[in-house]
């Protein structure tokens, strides 16, 4: 496990943890932890508030949090490994590998049925899972669509199937646009994880535990928590008000995204979302792709990984949040290209991602820092506890450096 014991001084933390108690005493978090890295240093480590806010547990970084998309990463680097060792290439087509998801058809613009198609131009390619710019669709963040209904009608979620029935449900429904042309957050790294299997013969869980989990430590990620751990499993909550993130109030979601999740082993090893983990073991992941000692991957893979992959101008989006001008996207998470109001100016170049439950983690090539965060609030990736937190993180550091300097 990884060892959180801060190796350098003269960074001062203390508006953030004020900044984060607030969101605790304002009843808008249980609680939430963070770990801060000037280069491979631990220059923070803290957490605030309660893992469980019912029974007044105190946050510890021992806890387990559902990491939802930040699984994303660990499936990404996957992927890389094998290219690393020449099995795959970043524009080999993804028929090679899994012939059934070849010979597209992809929606028309403005398309009301299924049959509404016209041929891809292209097929799609591994880069383009990577990057989310595959054509394929999650769904459930367009509500009302074609593609979500006919995604939620044929159970292409269903936690009791398996990543290659996933497969086969996919390739009988059409692209909602041709493969590199725009971005949409969807299935793609789900298809990567398959694809892992396909090539390694190794079942996903498997071969991230081999590859990744045991050689960093990570004693304590995987599709779910043994029943020893269950008392560290932290609540998931949900906000009081989805379309005013700052109004007052929480309320327990036990059961989401269904009964019983992460509480037992199911057949769906989902790479795009289904990773459970702790504060050491997100970090140990983070500083394995840090310059500066022995890392995950080879230096020149690290480099195309915070290398932005989508076309000049063309931005990620979400249904809820339109475009985010100045924010794409590399082969593992997304791009600062120009930082928004509610970033710190030093944000450009970072690569960061983050859990629809509040964890997040990233990592700023600019200013040699890295973090990770830990809460557990429903839908709250992109509310204002991690711009600000972030904010104050980067402004630590800056500080912290300038004073060194002098």
């Amino acid at each position: 496990m990884e060892d959180l014991k801060v190796t350098a001084s003269g960074y001062d933390f203390k508006p953030a943890r004020a900044a984060m108690q607030r969101y605790v005493d304002n009843n808008l978090l249980s609680g939430i932890s963070w770990a801060v890295m000037s280069g491979r240093d631990l220059i923070d480590v803290d957490c605030v508030g309660f893992a469980d806010k019912e029974a007044q547990t105190p946050l510890r970084t021992d806890h387990i949090f559902r990491v939802f998309s930040n699984t994303k990463l660990v499936t990404s680097c996957a992927a890389l490994l094998l290219m690393e060792e020449g099995k795959l290439g970043l524009d080999d087509p993804i028929e090679k590998y899994i012939p059934q998801l070849g010979n597209r058809q992809v929606l028309r613009p403005g398309a009301t049925s299924l049959d509404d198609t016209e041929p891809a131009k292209n097929p799609i390619t591994i880069r383009q899972l990577l990057s989310h710019s595959s054509g394929l669709s999650y769904g459930f963040f367009d509500p009302g669509t074609v593609i979500f209904k006919a995604l939620d009608e044929r159970g292409v979620h269903n936690p009791l199937t398996t990543l290659a029935q996933m497969v086969d449900v996919l390739a009988d429904l059409p692209l909602i646009y041709q493969p590199g042309t725009s971005w949409e957050y969807s299935l793609a790294i789900d298809v990567v994880a398959r694809l892992v299997e396909v090539i390694s013969g190794q079942s996903f869980d498997a071969f991230i535990k081999a590859r990744i989990f045991d050689p960093l430590g990570m004693v304590d990620t995987g599709f779910f928590v043994p029943e020893k751990d269950h008392g560290r499993l932290v609540p998931l909550y949900n906000g009081a008000d989805l379309m005013e993130p700052m109004k007052p109030g929480l309320t327990r979601a036990d059961n989401y995204p269904f009964p019983g999740a992460y509480l037992r082993p199911i057949a769906r090893l989902n790479g795009g979302g289904g990773l459970v983990s702790t504060m050491p073991d997100m970090v140990a992941l983070i500083r394995s792709l840090l310059p500066g000692g022995r890392t995950l991957l080879k230096p020149e893979t690290l480099t195309q990984m915070m290398t932005n992959q989508l076309p000049d101008g063309q931005w990620i989006r979400f249904a809820l949040l339109g475009e985010q001008p100045g924010r794409a996207f590399g082969l593992s998470g997304g791009l600062i290209v120009k930082p928004s109001p509610y970033d710190h100016p030093d944000a450009s170049g970072e690569l960061y991602w983050g859990g629809i439950g509040g964890t997040q983690w990233w990592i700023s090539p600019k200013r040699n820092m890295a973090g990770v965060m830990m809460a557990q609030r429903h839908m709250s990736f992109t509310h204002p506890f991690s711009f600000e937190f972030k904010r104050l993180a980067y402004e630590a550091v800056k500080q912290g450096g300038a004073r060194a300097v002098a």
